[in-house]
């Protein structure tokens, strides 16, 4: 029996849903595979990562993982010397093919580059305004509601975990660990339970180490457990156009290893209720620049 892996896909930006998207679709057809699909429909302001460069440690990544050439200069620069044009209204078309294609579809954003990296300055009234602004949306695009949420960047606050549980999603994957879990805030256990992300992307594997591009696929082989939870992160920026045949290389190797990825939903157990709970904090994760949300299993390790 082969081991499941869960595949979550995230589209941040214009560019990845127009181009990576089609292009994603295609190599999972050919593989005859089904993944989460997370989308961002709001304003793409990604480009205003560029100020961040005057951040050491994001500079760093930048070069590390060569993102002009990975992500190209249009995303690079959307949103900085003019407004940031709205995804969701633009790419019609490529969100209904994942949804019409059995793929599982759920929300990262409304505008992804204000969550990530302003999420401290939001109110919970905003939070909750973005996020049902961006779950209508998707809803009247694809046909029928999200099912699931993922925070970008890996960022979740407290406000938006227990509006998770308002909108009844299945489950959400807002931080990076190791097991499925309930997360517990302000000392509740909330019912929409956690499918962390447990593998490193491309872009925080590439330049650590010896890990170039050309061996990335046996690098992250080698991360996989068959005994323990495993979950993928790839971006429709990057596999689905610069590695768009890295990606395809590493879905056959998946095959032969007897590795079968899934949308994040089939990893649920028949009872979530039943999942041990969990709070989640602020921490690091190697490869990348800026805090995550992380697990931490029990109460009494985390202040929730």
């Amino acid at each position: 029996m082969s081991a499941l892996l869960g595949l979550r896909v995230d589209v941040d930006t214009l560019r990845g849903t127009r181009r990576g998207v089609p292009e994603l679709l295609r190599i999972l057809d050919r593989h005859q595979l089904r993944a989460s699909f997370f989308f961002s429909v709001g304003p793409d302001n990604m480009g205003r990562n560029l100020w961040r460069l005057l951040d050491p440690a994001f500079l760093k990544k930048m070069l590390r993982s060569r993102a002009p050439s990975l992500y190209g200069w249009d995303v690079l620069l959307m949103g900085t010397a003019w407004p940031g044009l709205k995804i969701g209204p633009r790419c019609r078309e490529m969100i209904r093919d994942v949804a019409g294609a059995g793929h599982e579809i759920g929300v990262h954003a409304w505008d992804h580059f204000t969550w990530q990296h302003r999420l401290d300055r939001l109110s919970a009234l905003r939070i909750a305004a973005e996020s049902l602004r961006a779950h209508d949306l998707i809803a009247e695009i694809a046909g029928k509601a999200p099912t699931c949420a993922a925070a970008p960047g890996w960022k979740v606050s407290a406000d938006m975990l227990e509006l998770r549980d308002q909108l009844n999603y299945r489950y959400a994957s807002d931080c990076r660990g190791e097991s499925m879990f309930r997360p517990v805030v302000r000392s509740r256990a909330l019912r929409t339970p956690q499918v962390p992300a447990t593998l490193p992307t491309f872009d925080e594997l590439v330049g650590a180490g010896a890990v170039t591009p050309e061996n990335f696929n046996a690098a992250l082989l080698g991360l996989i457990r068959p005994d323990a939870l495993n979950v993928y992160t790839i971006h429709a920026e990057a596999e689905g156009i610069a590695c768009a045949g890295l990606f395809d290389q590493l879905l056959g190797s998946f095959e032969e290893r007897g590795f079968q990825a899934v949308p994040l939903g089939s990893l649920l157990p028949g009872d979530a209720a039943a999942l041990p709970e969990g709070t989640i904090e602020r921490g690091v994760v190697s490869g990348r620049a800026d805090w995550v949300s992380v697990q931490v299993n029990g109460r009494e390790q985390g202040r929730g």
